[in-house]
């Protein structure tokens, strides 16, 4: 039988209750059907947050310069931070430099105020000296203590906020706080993201777009308020690389140095927010056998770098054999805030990501800088460090040593009875081993020069074998020119010269006067060391009174971006369209033709040439 059909009634659904032969409906599963969307969207916030993280260390990664790196650096960190603003410090801890401040959106009268604050009160003082970084309650590690009772973190185990901000999100603490980032997924119970003010909005409308609440890591890993029961232990240095130093509102922090309260009011930046740039060093063998340091060791709020310097916060472990001269940072980053606010907790762990690379990136850039300075340094010693005076000659010369060290030189010598010799070369290859070789050639040709300048040819058939012996793998080009001493005219008129000059190779000089501006035609020859047995006929200049000889390296032509022979074409219009107070001094001239041809200037370090420009104007 059936059971009796109930009634219907408009607007009324019945209830009845169902045969006892039928099992009673079961709720859906709600939980499955929200499962692959909550998987889904820490999926896209994870891909989002590895693209950003790709672009910019991408971006980083072009950068060759020590400028453009830190530049980038500061554009990256605005960008996850939310500033407009900042500055990066580089001090490298071991004192050999480069030292150097780089600012975005500060000029250089702005970061002049900045250096008048005392050292000790700013947050590149804080960080850079090791006060914040070894104290017990800035540096505890994340694993130290349980997550919602780490002190010092700024975290509140009511879930006030990751840095201190209030739970009703009204604005961001008034004091500074100094904690440690924590590992990727480790954040506390409760907290909630350390962002802006809900009044406060961002500094530039071009800032970062608006955070996915969404941790860093696979599908499936715990949630902002999860934290995994046995989280990674950090490095050894982790506590110093993880270290970040916030201002969240200057104007109602009490205790703040009063020169920097007053700098900040002149620049208009109500908050700040600071982190050093740690490479961590690597772990000796035995590493994981360190002895913990005791809490008694730690170093006190405020001591001197030297006390304690060795010290380490309590429960924290640090390699054998690591100090704190191998953990200090290379330098800090500070970002500041037209308003006050402090990053979200989405961007503090993005930017502890990026700096980590960025670290390491500068490191490299900071050894390269280094090596390429050594170069130049010795490349320089191995040039005139001043040129002669000889009475009738005025001398200018401009050089320019390329990124990886070149073998380009340039000499002026002194000769007996009045004469003079000129000089210009280069050596093939570059580096240390190229510098050296020029080196060498050059305190050779000057030998040959007091011996038998009177004949270029002789010089440099005497130079050619000396390479041929000595470097039988190099070859170079080189242009002598000997100007003999001034004959007095019997007449009255004015004393004239001849030159004699012969080249290897090289490019031709040129002649510059106020009725010619001509090139020299110098026989062809091939450079030395390409043959088993040079010699090439000289060739006679008799410059008139005002005139200048220019000496150039092929630098000059190829660092003009042009073929050659339009850049030798570019030479001559240039030296040809002199104005007369430019033709008769020698410094402006060699200026004049520097900005012709070389339109970015002898910085330009995209450019692997050498550059070498030599005026010789003989007076009347």
């Amino acid at each position: 039988m059936t059971a009796p059909h109930a009634p219907k009634v408009a607007g009324i659904e019945p209830t009845f209750t169902g045969p006892a032969h039928t099992a009673a409906p079961t709720a859906p599963e709600t939980s499955s059907a929200t499962q692959p969307a909550a998987v889904h969207e820490r999926l896209a916030a994870w891909l989002s947050d590895l693209t950003t993280l790709h672009d910019l260390t991408e971006r980083l990664a072009r950068t060759d310069t020590l400028d453009g790196a830190l530049d980038e650096i500061l554009r990256a960190g605005a960008f996850l931070v939310g500033a407009r603003r900042g500055l990066v410090t580089l001090e490298p801890p071991d004192g050999l430099g480069p030292e150097t401040t780089v600012g975005l959106g500060l000029g250089l009268a702005d970061l002049g105020h900045l250096e008048t604050v005392p050292r000790h009160a700013t947050p590149v003082g804080r960080l850079l000296d090791g006060h914040e970084a070894w104290t017990p309650n800035a540096a505890v590690p994340s694993t130290a203590l349980p997550d919602a009772a780490v002190p010092g973190d700024g975290v509140s185990s009511g879930g006030a906020g990751a840095a201190g901000a209030s739970s009703g999100g009204a604005g961001a603490s008034a004091a500074s706080t100094v904690h440690v980032a924590r590992p990727t997924g480790a954040t506390a119970h409760g907290t909630g993201s350390a962002g802006p003010s809900a009044d406060a909005p961002a500094d530039s409308a071009t800032g970062p777009p608006a955070p996915v609440q969404a941790p860093l890591g696979p599908p499936g890993s715990p949630g902002p308020s999860a934290a995994p029961t046995d989280p990674p232990s950090p490095p050894a240095a982790a506590s110093f690389g993880l270290c970040e130093l916030s201002q969240p509102d200057l104007a109602a922090e009490p205790g703040l140095d009063p020169r920097l309260r007053e700098v900040a009011a002149r620049l208009g930046y109500a908050a700040s927010y600071a982190v050093p740039l740690v490479v961590e060093p690597l772990p000796e063998k035995g590493a994981a056998d360190a002895l913990s340091v005791k809490a008694s060791e730690a170093a006190p709020l405020g001591a001197a770098p030297h006390e304690g310097a060795h010290a380490a916060a309590p429960g924290q472990r640090r390699p054998s054999g690591v100090d704190a001269a191998h953990v200090r940072p290379l330098g800090v980053a500070v970002w500041l805030y037209d308003r006050p606010a402090e990053p979200t907790e989405r961007g503090r762990r993005l930017l502890a990501l990026y700096r980590s690379y960025a670290a390491a990136h500068l490191s490299r850039l900071i050894e390269l800088d280094r090596r390429r300075r050594s170069e130049r340094a010795l490349h320089a010693e191995l040039l005139p460090a001043r040129l002669p005076r000889v009475p009738g000659v005025r001398l200018a010369v401009r050089h320019a040593t390329g990124p990886k060290g070149g073998g380009d030189w340039y000499d002026a010598l002194p000769l007996p009875d009045g004469a003079l010799s000129l000089s210009v070369g280069s050596v093939t290859g570059s580096g240390p081993s190229a510098v050296g070789a020029m080196g060498r050639l050059r305190a050779a040709l000057r030998a040959y020069a007091v011996m038998e300048g009177e004949d270029p040819v002789a010089v440099l058939s005497d130079l050619e074998l000396l390479l041929r012996l000595t470097e039988p793998a190099r070859s170079a080009t080189a242009l002598f020119a000997f100007a003999e001493p001034p004959v007095t005219d019997p007449l009255g008129g004015p004393s004239a010269r001849k030159i004699v000059l012969a080249g290897a190779g090289h490019c031709p000089p040129l002649i510059v006067g106020e009725h010619r501006t001509e090139f020299v035609e110098t026989t062809l020859s091939a450079p030395l060391g390409m043959l088993s047995c040079w010699e090439a006929p000289s060739v006679e200049l008799e410059p008139a009174p005002g005139e200048t000889l220019l000496l150039y390296s092929d630098g000059l032509l190829h660092r003009s971006g042009e073929p050659v022979d339009r850049a030798f074409a570019r030479l001559h219009a240039a030296a040809a369209g002199l104005p007369r107070s430019v033709r008769e001094d020698p410094e402006a001239l060699v200026d004049h033709l520097v900005r012709a041809m070389l339109p970015q200037g002898l910085t330009d370090e995209s450019s692997p040439e050498d550059v070498v420009l030599l005026a010789a104007r003989f007076e009347p």
